[in-house]
């Protein structure tokens, strides 16, 4: 067991255990306090609602992930939530104005499966879940301000994903095509490459995806690969993982395309062919190689090392190798066993593990750096949709090719070594173990680019290739465009309309929104269920007045997500997505908290968005987040809780039994946010226990201290008894670690616990405090900062108590205790003793000690006495409050 485990225990055994001296008869009832706040404070419609811009107060929009309304929250949801609303609270005591909102993810499959399942209109269903949900979130005691609810199922939301949509396809951001595309069986619909985990279903997670080709909306998402890497950089407030998977998903590769020259079939004998010299390289001329015309284009992000390319291979559905097959039923049948095991691979979900198998095609590239023929293979490694599809293979310098050459005894040709192999003084040392890819190194057996350094040559044979017009530099992205279409009801309609005389049309503005149809006959054959629509699929054409088809595909349910936060700031807009003055003071987000299985999906594609808002003069900003926190799991059993291992824990149920506040508090206790938390209901009872010593300690001292704490009132000002010194130093040692905590660490587990540590001080400090051994002027101070120091953790038994001392309402706005130094420094300090650099004593002197304080008090240590006995003292070494070491002889 971990240090910090065992001092959370430890402090929350000690805090759970009442005294001798407590008072039962202050029996704390969560089950009657908490319904009767809950209560109060609905009755308060403006109670956590957000202050006009000229507050004059900084403004904080905090923020948790909405939540997909699945039916019921889960204790998973509830630390996302517990963390989020204790960080809201914090910020409107400490001055701030906080946006603190909430919304429903409430389009996609799950309801759709649900009605196929209970036989329920997805609308119906999901509407029951909100409610549902949003009843245990006013239960937990969350701060939102519903006012600002965002439902991405009604039109008056998805409305403006559809004027989003136009607008990006005006500016060619929105475009149709066909292609491959991940199909999961059980979602029975198409899956953006980012939704495909490992080669399964990002929602059925034991479900293999399929390829299929399909004509499919896309959102050129491409056209900002760079500057979504770049803005990395500005994301300071992100956690570094989840800017590597960014950087990585994007994965931006430097490098050069090359064109390869196809032989003609008829070409004439190899050595009519020309080659290299000893030093100059030789372009082929057309005539003498016999060109077909056609040509290949490879990425390579080696360039240097393409003298010792031996062949050219393709991936399995290239355009060029389809040529090829047309005449050869042999080939066909070959290159489809390697476009089946492809398949196997991808859906395994780890490509590139793939056994390497290919297929000589008959025919020949001209390497236009030497005029060399190139066979031409097809292989199951290479895949379509990276790069061009096409490589050139250099074994001797790349792993996979390497491997691919060795299995069908292809040539292996050496053209780069380590500088000191090439140098001339060490020609005798051993070439390095193959295949050698390291970049810093020499160029070898490449006409005049011999003896250039790899980097130098990447830029001169760039040059060469570009100035002779068969290559160029270029950029390679890992992203790629955003395919958005989903054969599915439950969503977005894309506002398209196909029409015979004019094409592809969008549907105008002023017919906006395309409604989503009811009461629709849910199947999960024959794709989209509104392609059986005839009302909904006939349309007429805006720009002709003739008929036209509508749209049946719908939009993938991250549309809803990349942008919903903008919504809250105007909810109720029904000119424009959002009022963009609310935007500009709000944004960015100051603090966005939610799972990091969104760092590819949700994260980018918001990124995505605001990039594009911008440039369509929407918004001013760049990002839409400038600090975001991911939580860790709630694990049960060994598993994350979720539904579909069954091992969920019903927040209901902790709140029946324990209530809202220690269900939230433990929640928060358990572990440090950014961990796993290991499900404990023992640790829910425990946390009820310290609570209800909290409101026992209080309300025993209600009375003594309440007029002390009307307004008004002067600070104590007679010498204070040095136990009244100890309860202060505890308290403002106390506020200082959670003030600092709240500000950076966010370790809201160990603030809880020296809200512990605080607690027992004060009641093992009873007996004095009971006789008047510590003014009631002071107690009140203690108490109320107490009471304040809890209130981000437990807000309705701090809302009671806050009644009781303070006669507040709420303690939302209440000013959070301040920190005062002076009377947190101990008055007494532990310093270490050492005798020849080894430590034996440590000795507790006054803070202020002088160094002739501190030499007397170390020699006059029983330890230190008989450690020096007999021997003789040299010197010693004095580092006021820190260490004394004491050298002898």
């Amino acid at each position: 067991m971990s240090a910090n485990k065992t001092t959370q225990k430890t402090a929350i055994a000690a805090a759970a255990e009442p005294s001798p001296s407590s008072s039962y008869e202050l029996r704390y009832s969560p089950a009657e306090i908490e319904p009767r706040w809950q209560k109060r404070w609905a009755e308060q419609p403006d109670l956590y609602g957000a202050e006009p811009s000229t507050s004059g107060k900084p403004k904080y929009y905090v923020l948790e992930m909405l939540p997909y309304p699945s039916g019921q929250l889960h204790m998973g949801h509830v630390r996302n939530y517990a963390i989020g609303d204790a960080l809201a609270r914090y910020m409107w005591m400490t001055g701030h104005n906080v946006l603190h909102p909430m919304g429903w993810d409430a389009f996609g499959l799950p309801a759709e499966n649900a009605a196929l399942k209970n036989n329920t209109p997805p609308r119906q269903w999901t509407e029951q879940n909100i409610a549902a949900m949003k009843r245990q979130m006013e239960r937990i005691g969350l701060s939102y301000d519903w006012r600002n609810e965002v439902t991405t199922c009604l039109p008056e939301y998805y409305r403006w994903n559809q004027w989003f949509f136009v607008r990006m396809f005006e500016r060619g951001l929105a475009y149709r095509k066909k292609s491959k595309v991940n199909w999961c069986p059980e979602c029975c619909t198409v899956l953006a490459n980012e939704q495909v985990i490992n080669g399964y279903c990002w929602r059925h997670e034991e479900t293999l995806v399929e390829q299929r080709d399909l004509e499919q909306w896309f959102l050129r998402i491409t056209n900002y690969a760079q500057e979504l890497l770049d803005d990395l950089s500005k994301l300071n407030g992100w956690p570094e993982k989840v800017r590597t998977m960014q950087r990585n998903w994007i994965g931006r590769s430097e490098g050069a395309e090359v064109a390869f020259q196809i032989e003609d079939e008829a070409s004439a004998s190899e050595d009519e062919h020309p080659s290299r010299d000893s030093g100059t390289v030789v372009l082929p001329e057309r005539d003498d190689v016999k060109p077909s015309g056609k040509s290949v284009t490879v990425f390579t992000t080696r360039i240097d090392t393409i003298f010792g390319a031996t062949s050219i291979v393709l991936a399995p559905e290239h355009g060029l190798v389809k040529a090829f097959t047309g005449s050869n039923p042999t080939l066909a049948d070959e290159v489809s066993a390697l476009i089946d095991q492809q398949k196997k691979a991808r859906e395994g979900g780890d490509i590139a593990a793939i056994e390497k198998h290919g297929v000589f095609t008959g025919h020949y590239a001209i390497n236009p750096f030497n005029g060399e023929r190139l066979p031409i293979w097809v292989a199951n490694y290479i895949l379509l949709e990276y790069g061009t599809g096409a490589i050139m293979s250099v074994p001797a310098h790349d792993e996979r090719d390497y491997d691919f050459a060795k299995k069908y005894d292809l040539e292996i040709r050496i053209v780069i070594l380590p500088r000191r192999t090439t140098d001339p003084e060490n020609s005798g040392a051993e070439e390095p173990m193959l295949p050698y890819t390291a970049e810093d190194s020499l160029l070898m057996n490449s006409g005049e680019f011999n003896m250039l350094g790899n980097q130098e040559a990447q830029h001169k044979m760039t040059a060469f290739a570009e100035e002779h017009g068969f290559g160029r530099a270029t950029v390679s992205y890992r992203l790629k465009d955003w395919g958005i279409s989903r054969q599915r009801y439950w969503g977005t309609p894309i506002p398209m309309l196909y029409c015979e005389k004019d094409g592809i049309v969008p549907v105008p503005d002023d017919q906006l929104p395309v409604l989503l149809p009811e009461n629709v006959e849910i199947t999960l054959e024959g794709g989209s269920p509104l392609g059986r629509l005839p009302e909904f699929i006939n349309a007429i054409c805006p720009k002709c007045g003739g008929p036209a088809r509508r749209e049946t595909d719908t939009m993938d349910t991250f549309v809803d997500s990349s942008w919903y936060f903008y919504r809250y700031t105007s909810p109720t807009d029904d000119k424009a997505p959002f009022d963009s003055a609310a935007v500009s003071y709000w944004f960015p987000i100051d603090q966005y908290i939610g799972g990091v299985e969104h760092a590819i999906l949700h994260l980018i594609y918001s990124r995505f968005w605001t990039k594009v808002m911008r440039d369509l003069g929407l918004i001013r900003n760049d990002e839409p987040v400038e600090r975001l926190f991911t939580q860790g799991m709630v694990i049960k059993n060994g598993a994350k809780m979720s539904k579909s291992k069954g091992n969920v824990v019903s927040p209901d149920e902790m709140i029946a039994r324990y209530g809202a506040d220690a269900t939230r508090a433990y929640s928060l206790f358990a572990a440090p946010p950014d961990r796993d938390l290991d499900w404990q209901e023992d640790g829910v009872a425990g946390v009820s226990r310290f609570l209800g010593r909290v409101y026992r300690l209080v309300m025993k001292y209600a009375d003594r201290v309440r007029p002390h704490l009307a307004p008004g009132r002067a600070a104590y000002s007679e010498p204070l008894s040095p136990l009244s010194l100890a309860l202060l130093r505890k308290l403002h040692q106390t506020i200082h670690k959670i003030t600092v905590d709240f500000d950076g660490r966010w370790h809201f587990n160990t603030c809880i616990a020296a809200i512990m540590e605080l607690v027992n001080t004060l009641t093992a400090a009873e007996p004095s405090i009971t006789a008047g051994e510590v003014p009631d002027l002071v107690l009140a101070g203690i108490l109320r900062d107490l009471v304040l120091l809890l209130a981000p953790f437990a807000p309705y038994l701090t809302a009671e108590l806050g009644k009781q001392i303070l006669g507040n309402e709420t303690l939302l706005r209440a000013q959070w205790p301040k920190y005062d130094e002076s009377l947190a420094r101990e008055e007494e300090i532990e310093v270490p003793v050492q005798i020849n650099g080894k430590l034996r004593a440590v000795i507790l002197v006054a803070r202020d000690s002088t160094e002739e304080a501190l030499r007397d008090a170390a020699l006059a240590d029983e330890k230190i006495q008989a450690a020096v006995a007999g021997k003789t003292i040299v010197k010693i070494i004095i580092v006021p409050g820190k260490l004394v070491n004491i050298v002898v002889q």
